[in-house]
């Protein structure tokens, strides 16, 4: 499908800039969009990726991963049936939900790159997504987060009264987009034409049956045990005098969770390291040896990258997000679908960027606290950047042939917004 896509916005933002004159756009665009793909997305991920794999390595190492995933084993052994309960891939799938849910992007992207290469270790297929990978992305392009902070910080900048009223919309949608997703995903997968090719039985790839056992980690002393807990304790006061400190109208538990994701990276990078030396790890040679890796997959995800970059940019610049607007816009008015919303609504799946721009504008056009806005902020808390993550986290496994992994996405997504409108409708429509 992604083949489809892909070659469309092509030849459609070619078409379009022929006809609209704005062939020398489409140019800038393209080329423009190829040097942020390498210089301000690929390059600065290799930093952020190789501290995150260092800090996954040393976490597996000492057990952590494995503790973290047996607590959660229930409910991923029936979202991802074909992946041993005692694989490091739970753990890692386990880690970047974790940091989605929290809002720690920085976080959230490596973790789910190494999850997906953790996954490519079962898959015996090499090129073609399996049914985990597709089910771990359906997942990811639903947006499972508790507080939308971008959206926020624009609602706040624009002068909202109470920018965090939408958390709860959001939230709401947010939910029916991941359970859409969830049942997309398994849905489309028993379809014939979405049905895996047969398995190669040359290739190298781990098969389940082999899959890492259950192991056998060393656990803190006693006296390490009361450090650990001395350490946790800091942690406990910093977030009370954050919470004391923060805005005294805000909700306590908004005010909770904003704690919580300002003290969570810190925290990580300080406790796997702590915990795996009280463990007697080598913390220093692991991190080294898990962060060799970060550099690599961040050149391996160009291609996919500048490929799915530079074709929305060249549709953008042609005019067809316009072109799309204009002529949806009847139909959607027919079913009291603001039209507002709709360049938002297209834009989304395709670029972070663009819809970040595409929300402040619409905000100040029709102000901070007005009904579309809010609706806005909840669709923006609600969705993903769907071709963005399906280009970089496949780009890092080299999969080519997506199967359901995009319908799956872009249903989440309608999802999402569906649900955003009906229920700030209902809430905030009086």
């Amino acid at each position: 499908m992604l083949n489809v896509i892909w070659l469309g916005l092509i030849v459609l933002a070619v078409l379009l800039g022929g006809f609209s004159g704005r062939l020398p756009e489409v140019t800038a665009a393209a080329f423009d969009a190829c040097k942020m793909a390498v210089m301000s997305l690929a390059l600065p991920l290799a930093g952020v990726m190789a501290l995150w794999l260092g800090l996954m390595k040393i976490a597996e190492k000492s057990g952590l991963v494995s503790l973290l995933a047996k607590a959660l084993r229930p409910v991923l052994r029936w979202l991802f049936p074909d992946v041993p309960p005692n694989h490091p891939a739970m753990g890692s799938m386990v880690m970047n939900m974790a940091a989605n849910m929290l809002g720690l992007n920085n976080a959230a992207t490596p973790l789910g790159l190494r999850a997906m290469q953790d996954l490519e270790t079962l898959n015996t297929r090499p090129g073609t997504a399996s049914n985990a990978m597709c089910t771990f992305l359906a997942i990811n392009t639903s947006s499972v987060q508790l507080i939308p902070a971008t959206t926020i910080a624009i609602l706040a900048a624009a002068g909202s009264k109470n920018p965090t009223v939408i958390i709860g919309t959001a939230f709401f949608a947010t939910c029916c987009s991941t359970i859409a997703g969830i049942l997309a995903v398994k849905t489309l997968e028993r379809l014939p034409m979405f049905a895996l090719p047969p398995a190669d039985p040359s290739t190298p790839h781990q098969a389940a049956s082999e899959a890492p056992t259950d192991e056998t980690h060393p656990r803190p002393a006693w006296w390490g045990t009361l450090f650990l807990l001395a350490f946790a304790g800091c942690f406990l006061w910093f977030g009370w005098q954050f919470t004391a400190s923060s805005d005294t109208n805000s909700n306590p538990l908004v005010a909770l969770v904003e704690a919580v994701s300002y003290l969570a990276i810190p925290f990580l990078v300080a406790f796997f390291p702590l915990y795996a030396a009280l463990c007697r790890v080598k913390v220093y040679e692991e991190f080294v040896e898990g962060a060799k890796e970060g550099f690599q997959v961040a050149i391996r995800i160009i291609p996919y990258l500048v490929a799915i970059i530079a074709a929305v940019a060249m549709f953008r610049a042609a005019g067809g997000i316009d072109i799309l607007t204009r002529f949806l816009g009847p139909a959607l008015a027919a079913i009291h679908f603001p039209s507002e919303l709709l360049p938002l609504v297209l834009m989304r799946p395709l670029s972070g960027s663009g819809a970040n721009g595409l929300f402040a504008e619409l905000v100040a056009n029709t102000g901070p606290d007005s009904l579309v806005s809010r609706m806005a902020a909840s669709i923006m808390g609600s969705t993903e950047t769907t071709f963005y993550v399906i280009a970089v986290y496949f780009g890092s496994v080299a999969v080519r042939r997506s199967r359901h992994a995009v319908p799956a996405g872009l249903f989440a997504d309608l999802a999402g917004v569906t649900a955003s409108v009906v229920i700030c409708n209902l809430v905030f429509g009086r």
